[in-house]
C-alpha cells in the first residue's frame, strides 16, 4: 500500500461550546488626578488656561460663521474678585451637546456632525478644552444657547474639581442670544491668574493675531494686521517698524529682518537677525502662532540648525501642534516648512551679497560662523559667500577668494596650535597658510576646489614647513656637529629631534614643529612610562613609526651662533633647553609635566650662571661645581 492510501482521513473537530458574552466596562476617571497631570506634566504653566478659553471661544465663533457668514464675531473677558467671565457670540450648545461634549473628557466639539469638513478652520484638535481651566479654577459654570437650534432653551453646566457636575435648562431671559458664557471661580492660591491685569497681559500674548474682536473689559486684545503684513511708506520705514516690534517682543534691536512668507505652506512671519554672536549649540526659541493663536514661544525645530543667528515669529495654518499645544509635531509638513524657511534666509543672504555689501559685511562681522555652517553643505552658498567670509591667514584676515588669488597653493592647518607654530616662519618664507583650527574652517578650505576649479589646497605639516626652510651649508653644519649632538642628546628624552636650518625672521632663534601623529606618539610613550608591566607591554606594541617632534634651530640667529660657540657642555645644554621651552611657549602649546620641569631647570640654571658671572668663587670654570 502506498503512502497516499495508507493515510486515514482526518476526523472532524467537535464544535466549540458558545462563549459567554463579555460585558464592556467604562474607564473611571479621577478628575483631581487628571488636573494634577495637566498642571504638572502636560502644560508648562497654569497660564495656558486662558489660551484654552480663548481657543474655545474663537472656535465657537468660527463654527457659527461657517453657517452664518454675517454672524457677530466677538469675545469678551471680564475679570474681578477672583472670578473670570468669558463671553462669545459663537455657535453655542444645546442640552444634548452639553452632555455629549462638556461632560465627556477627550471629546471635541470639532468632531460633531456637520463640522468635520470645517475642522481645519479650528484651533483645537484634542478636545481637552475646559478641563485645563481646573488648573486655576475650583468651579466652572457654562451658560450657552445654540445658534443651530434657536428654539432650544439656554442650558447651564456647572462642574467642580472633584469630578461632579450638574446640567439644567434656564429661562430664555438668562441667555436671549446665541453664544456661550464661561464663569470661573479661582481655586485656593490661584487668584492671581484671574487678576484683571494678568488676564489682559495673557490675552494679548496669546491672542494678538486672532481674526475676531477680542477685548478684556474695554481693552482691545487683537492688533491686526500682523506687523509683517502692515503697509509702510518705504522699505526703510518697514525695517524701523519691524525693529521696534522685535524689541518689544524679544528684547533686542535686530541687525536686520527677513520676510518669511511661504504661501504654499500657509506661513507668514518674519525672522530677526540677532545683534550679537551666539553659540551654534544654543537652541533658538521661536514664536509660533497657529491660526492667530500663540502656540509656543520656544519652538526649536522650526528652522534648520545652521540658522541659529535669527529669532522668528510666524503665523501658520498648516503645522500640527502636540497634545499640549505648546510645541510642534515633527512630521513631513514641518520638515517641508523648515526647508522653505531656510530657503528664505538663504535667499536673503544671496541678495545682500549681490546688492548690499555693507549690510552683508556688518552681518558677517557678527555671524560669519552661521554662514560658514551653511556653506559647508551648500556649494552655491559657499560660491556666493566666498568673497566675503573672513578667515585668519598669514596675510591677515582675508576671504578665501582673495587669499587664493595671492597664493598658487592654499596651505592650511587643522588646529590653532599648528597654525601658531608655523605662521611667523611661513609668512617670512612666503608660504600662504590659512588657520583651519576654528569651527568649520578646515572643511571650507578643503571644499574650495569644488567651487573654484584649479585651486590647489594642501594641509601644512612639519615636513612641509621644514622643506621650505633654507638648508645650511654642509661645511658649516659639519663644524657644528658637536653642538648639534649635545643638543640632540639633551632633548632626546623629550622625544624631540634637533635640526639646523636658515630662515627669517632672525628674531626667532628656534621653531618647535610637530604634527598630530608626533603628539599621539608622545602621549603613548608617556603612558607607557607610567604604566605597569602589563600595560607597558601593550602600549609598547602600539609604538609607531611616526616622525618625532623637532626643534629647528635658526642658523641665521645671532643667539643660536653664540650658544653654538659656548665651550661649556652643561651651559650649552641649559641654553638648548631654554630655546626648546621658548619655542613651545611661542607656539602656545600646552606644556607636559616634563616640559614644565625642563623650563624650571633651564631658568634656574641660567640664573645661577648669570649670578656667578661665568665662574664661581672657588675658581672653577662656569660649567663646573654648580650642580
Amino acid at each position: 500500500m502506498d503512502s497516499q492510501t495508507s493515510q486515514s482521513p482526518q476526523s472532524p473537530q467537535p464544535p466549540r461550546p458558545p462563549q459567554p458574552a463579555e460585558s464592556p466596562h467604562a474607564f473611571q476617571v479621577d478628575l483631581r488626578g487628571l488636573v494634577d497631570l495637566l498642571s504638572h506634566h502636560l502644560y508648562s504653566s497654569p497660564k495656558v488656561y486662558l489660551r484654552e478659553l480663548l481657543q474655545n471661544a474663537v472656535d465657537a465663533v468660527t463654527a457659527r460663521r461657517a453657517e452664518e457668514p454675517g454672524a457677530p464675531a466677538r469675545v469678551r473677558l471680564l475679570a474681578a474678585d477672583g472670578t473670570l467671565r468669558v463671553e462669545d457670540t459663537g455657535v453655542g450648545l444645546t442640552e444634548a451637546d452639553v452632555h455629549d461634549l462638556l461632560a465627556t473628557i477627550g471629546r471635541s466639539s470639532k468632531r460633531a456632525e456637520g463640522l468635520q469638513e470645517a475642522r481645519s478652520d479650528f484651533l483645537g484638535q484634542f478636545g481637552i478644552g475646559l478641563l485645563a481651566c481646573f488648573v486655576v479654577a475650583e468651579r466652572i459654570r457654562v451658560v450657552s444657547r445654540s445658534a443651530r437650534t434657536p428654539e432650544a432653551p439656554p442650558v447651564e453646566w456647572t462642574a467642580r474639581d472633584d469630578g461632579s457636575y450638574t446640567v439644567r435648562t434656564l429661562p430664555d431671559a438668562e441667555r436671549p442670544e446665541p453664544g456661550t458664557t464661561v464663569h470661573l471661580v479661582a481655586r485656593a492660591g490661584a487668584a492671581e491668574w484671574l487678576d484683571a491685569g494678568r488676564v489682559l497681559a495673557l490675552a494679548r500674548d496669546f491672542g494678538s493675531l486672532l481674526p475676531y474682536d477680542v477685548r478684556v473689559g474695554e481693552e482691545a486684545v487683537t492688533d491686526l494686521p500682523a506687523p509683517w503684513d502692515r503697509a509702510h511708506a518705504s522699505p526703510a520705514a518697514r525695517r524701523v517698524a519691524l525693529a521696534r516690534h522685535c524689541h518689544d517682543l524679544f528684547g533686542f534691536t535686530p541687525l536686520d529682518s527677513i520676510d518669511l512668507s511661504v504661501p504654499l505652506a500657509g506661513v507668514r512671519g518674519v525672522a530677526y537677525v540677532l545683534p550679537s554672536a551666539v553659540s551654534p549649540a544654543q537652541r533658538a526659541g521661536h514664536r509660533v502662532h497657529l491660526k492667530g493663536m500663540l502656540l509656543t514661544e520656544r519652538a526649536e525645530q522650526l528652522l534648520p540648525d545652521w540658522a541659529f543667528f535669527v529669532r522668528c515669529v510666524i503665523d501658520t495654518d498648516s503645522l500640527r501642534p502636540t497634545a499640549s499645544r505648546e510645541s510642534l509635531y515633527e512630521d513631513e509638513t514641518l520638515a517641508a516648512v523648515r526647508e522653505a524657511l531656510g530657503g528664505r534666509i538663504r535667499a536673503w543672504l544671496t541678495g545682500l551679497a549681490a546688492g548690499d555689501p555693507e549690510r552683508l559685511a556688518a552681518f558677517l562681522a557678527v555671524h560669519h560662523l552661521g554662514v560658514k555652517s551653511l556653506a559647508r553643505h551648500d556649494a552655491e552658498m559657499l560660491r556666493t559667500m566666498l568673497p566675503w567670509l573672513p578667515f585668519e591667514t598669514t596675510d591677515g584676515r582675508l576671504s578665501l577668494e582673495e587669499f587664493a588669488q595671492r597664493h598658487p597653493v592654499v596651505h592650511f592647518t587643522r588646529t590653532v596650535e599648528e597654525y601658531r607654530q608655523v605662521a611667523p616662519i611661513a609668512s617670512a618664507q612666503g608660504i600662504g597658510v590659512v588657520n583651519g583650527g576654528y569651527t568649520y574652517d578646515s572643511e571650507l578650505v578643503e571644499a574650495l576646489p569644488s567651487v573654484r576649479p584649479g585651486t590647489a589646497v594642501a594641509e601644512l605639516d612639519a615636513e612641509t614647513v621644514t622643506a621650505h626652510l633654507d638648508a645650511v651649508d654642509p661645511a658649516e653644519e659639519l663644524a657644528l656637529s658637536g653642538f648639534l649632538a649635545a643638543a640632540r642628546a639633551r632633548l632626546d628624552v623629550l622625544g624631540c629631534d634637533v635640526v639646523l636650518r636658515a630662515f627669517h625672521p632672525l628674531s626667532v632663534p628656534a621653531l618647535h614643529l610637530d604634527d598630530r601623529e608626533a603628539r599621539h606618539e608622545q602621549a603613548r610613550a608617556e603612558a607607557e612610562a607610567q604604566a605597569d608591566d602589563l600595560w607597558a607591554g601593550i602600549l609598547g606594541s602600539l609604538r609607531g613609526s611616526a616622525p618625532r617632534a623637532r626643534l629647528v634651530l635658526n642658523h641665521l640667529s645671532p643667539l643660536v651662533r653664540r650658544i653654538s660657540a659656548l665651550g661649556d657642555p652643561e651651559l650649552t645644554g641649559t641654553a638648548v633647553e631654554s630655546l626648546y621651552g621658548q619655542a613651545l611657549l611661542r607656539a602656545q602649546r600646552p606644556l607636559r609635566p616634563a616640559d614644565s620641569a625642563l623650563l624650571n631647570r633651564a631658568f634656574v640654571g641660567l640664573l645661577e650662571w648669570a649670578t656667578h658671572g661665568g665662574a664661581d668663587p672657588s675658581g672653577n670654570s662656569s660649567g663646573e661645581g654648580r650642580r
